[in-house]
């Protein structure tokens, strides 16, 4: 790999991509809609080349995608726009990466595998989504494999890490960082999974470059599970926050459904908080080796210290 695009490069795990490419001397062209923040993001890199546009304007795509042997797709929407909006986005990138001879990367969530009944998931389990998102993120599944270009999919549990803003532990961490009385979502002390964003990117980087790789699905799991009471814990312990941290409750989230349209697209996935979907990573340690996976206590570290420096740097 000469040059890659990484689509989504101004969003947590696009980010960690970004960097992680540069840092192994790959040209990156990186492609979101805000310029301005590419430039914030990325200005100092020499590897990095900003290319903003509009991921449903096939030639802004195009154009970001010269010349280029490998696109990772990071970019997400708003719950509300999945259903009709991500088909389309979908469908451009497949266009762009046929029309360059490019590969494809895809990062992706858990939603398709539906519940786990408390069993370790492999890639091999059938898909059965309990959900309209999870029917919707295995239709593009579906779609990119059955498309004529050479892609592979990485699931992910939920992100935590620098720039990953629009995450779970995102919410609780921001109060935390500005010592406000803080809010984690779901019971506290149920353990689920999440993952260290530059642990991740480091992981789907590795496939990406593995011709093995290409036509299959792959788990990358995080630092095991761990509740929301040890990450609180942590947290405390690396800010010194004294304050409560309250629990957001389905009925909550519900409840604040009646006023907000993203809220109510996010109750039908709060299963995730009970029954949670823990990924086995055995296929990829076959493939490439041991997954990376950076101690929460470590990751927390980082992700906040980043945090504070952003929040001065504003």
């Amino acid at each position: 790999m000469k040059r890659a695009l990484v689509i989504g490069a101004s969003g947590g795990m696009g980010y960690s991509i970004v960097k992680e490419l540069s840092r192994r001397g790959i040209q990156v062209n990186t492609f979101a809609r805000n310029r301005v923040k590419l430039e914030k993001l990325f200005h100092n890199d020499p590897n990095v080349t900003i290319c903003s546009g509009d991921i449903f304007r096939l030639v802004d795509l195009e154009h970001a995608a010269k010349d280029t042997d490998i696109i990772f797709q990071s970019a997400n929407l708003p719950y509300s726009e999945w259903e009709v909006k991500l088909p389309i986005m979908m469908s451009n990138i497949l266009q762009t990466a046929e029309k360059h001879d490019a590969k494809l990367a895809i990062v992706d969530n858990i939603y398709a595998y539906g519940r786990s009944r408390g069993k370790e998931v492999r890639e091999t389990m059938v898909k059965n989504p309990n959900t309209k998102k999870g029917r919707i993120r295995l239709d593009l599944e579906n779609m990119v494999m059955q498309s004529n270009v050479a892609a592979l999919i990485a699931h992910f549990p939920d992100f935590y890490g620098p720039y990953a803003e629009n995450t779970l532990l995102n919410y609780t961490l921001s109060n935390i960082v500005e010592d406000k009385k803080a809010s984690f979502v779901g019971n506290q002390n149920i353990a689920r999974e999440f993952i260290y964003t530059p642990d991740g990117a480091k992981a789907i980087v590795n496939l990406s470059l593995r011709e093995q790789a290409y036509g299959e699905t792959w788990n990358i799991p995080g630092y095991g599970v761990v509740s929301g009471k040890e990450l609180i814990q942590i947290s405390r312990e690396i800010t010194g926050f004294q304050k409560g941290v309250s629990t957001v409750t389905k009925n909550m989230i519900r409840l604040l459904g009646l006023f907000n349209h993203q809220m109510r697209e996010a109750v039908e996935m709060f299963y995730l908080n009970e029954d949670p979907v823990v990924l086995n990573g055995e296929k990829y340690e076959k493939l490439i080796g041991p997954v990376p996976r950076t101690p929460y206590s470590e990751g927390l570290k980082h992700t906040i210290d980043h945090m504070k420096r952003s929040e001065v740097s504003q």
